[in-house]
């Protein structure tokens, strides 16, 4: 019998692809879109217009459609966890929190209840199986690759999971949706955070969060007053324009500081670092594969991987050092460690230390 398969369809040229390639292997594919934000102005996956593109899509894939309302889980994982980082001053990744709780998360459950083996989504990712062990990697599409976004999968949630597009590169993927006359062949890749209009965070964080425009110090590095803010959650590190502080050289955001309602200014070099800790660290494998190891890190998506010194500490908590100083490490985001095209874990940058 062939293994049934739930497919995240989110009504975009990727998820879409990802369906008509399982069905064409020989899957019993059933598609579903999660319902996660209804707010004018929502776009991508959250938007009402996505949620009617997958529908279109699974009915001209002749593939079974369900509509799961997340929207509760989704404001409880997601938006309230994105508000409450801002708070504490730090810059969260919304999507890899979306992609642990509801993708990995609520969707995994949702298939199991309907007595189906596997979940598949459009991320430009990999998965091998080697001697029983299965290892996430790197997509084949170093422009696309999506593994940083997915460090909180483990082996159990590997195992039941495909990811078709994996080997592919972008123009292929929209090649495909033309071969198989979808008509979302054409659409935009999402670009920004699905759940905020007009890319206005700042904004929604206002006027969702309660965030209000508290004026603060701006300060050198040395603790000296240079200026004022409006509000630490307007700025994030390695910022420059809008800081309205002229000192003869360019001024760049180095830390920020929601206990002291204070942001620290500095320049290009002090903007610069190589250590960092991070917490809430998960390995793949269930394990580190050693207590201090040399790898790769990425500490943004854009990012290249730099090669680092991996520290393991208590309650899973590491420290990285690497081997040359990197620009703009921003806590409450993701540090993800690689050893070549493998992911080996990652975790939540937790503070900086200065190069």
């Amino acid at each position: 019998m062939a293994k049934k398969v739930l497919v995240a369809m989110s009504g975009g040229v990727d998820s879409s692809v990802a369906a008509a390639l399982l069905k064409e292997q020989g899957y019993e594919v059933t598609g579903a879109t999660m319902q996660l934000w209804h707010e004018t102005g929502a776009k991508s996956a959250c938007s009402l217009a996505a949620v009617e593109d997958a529908r279109r899509v699974a009915g001209s894939l002749e593939i079974p459609f369900y509509l799961f309302n997340l929207q509760k889980e989704f404001q409880q994982e997601v938006i309230d966890s994105f508000i409450r980082e801002y708070k504490l001053g730090r810059t969260p990744n919304p999507c890899i929190q979306c992609n642990r709780a509801l993708k990995f998360g609520q969707l995994l459950s949702k298939a199991e209840e309907l007595g189906i083996d596997l979940i598949a989504t459009g991320h430009y990712a990999r998965i091998s199986r080697e001697g029983g062990r299965f290892r996430l990697l790197r997509g084949r599409d170093p422009e696309k690759d999506q593994s940083y976004f997915l460090y909180t999968l483990t082996a159990d949630k590997l195992k039941k999971t495909l990811f078709p597009l994996g080997e592919y590169r972008k123009r292929e993927i929209r090649e495909l949706a033309k071969t198989y006359q979808l008509d979302i062949a054409d659409k935009p890749d999402s670009q920004e955070i699905c759940f905020i209009p007009d890319n206005n965070y700042k904004e929604f964080l206002h006027r969702r969060g309660g965030l209000s425009e508290t004026p603060g110090d701006i300060v050198d590095t040395k603790g000296n007053i240079i200026g004022s803010h409006r509000g630490v959650y307007n700025y994030t590190i390695g910022q420059r324009r809008g800081l309205g502080v002229s000192r003869g050289v360019p001024l760049y955001v180095v830390d920020i500081s929601a206990e002291t309602n204070t942001v620290v200014a500095g320049s290009n070099e002090e903007v610069m670092g190589k250590t960092f800790t991070a917490a809430d660290f998960n390995w793949l494998a269930g394990s580190s594969p050693g207590n201090r190891f040399h790898a790769q890190v990425k500490i943004r998506y854009n990012a290249l991987p730099q090669p680092a010194t991996v520290t393991v500490l208590a309650e899973g908590r590491v420290e990285i050092e690497f081997d040359q100083p990197q620009r703009a490490i921003a806590p409450g985001q993701a540090a993800v460690v690689y050893a070549g095209e493998e992911v080996l874990g990652g975790g939540k940058i937790l503070s900086r230390g200065f190069a």
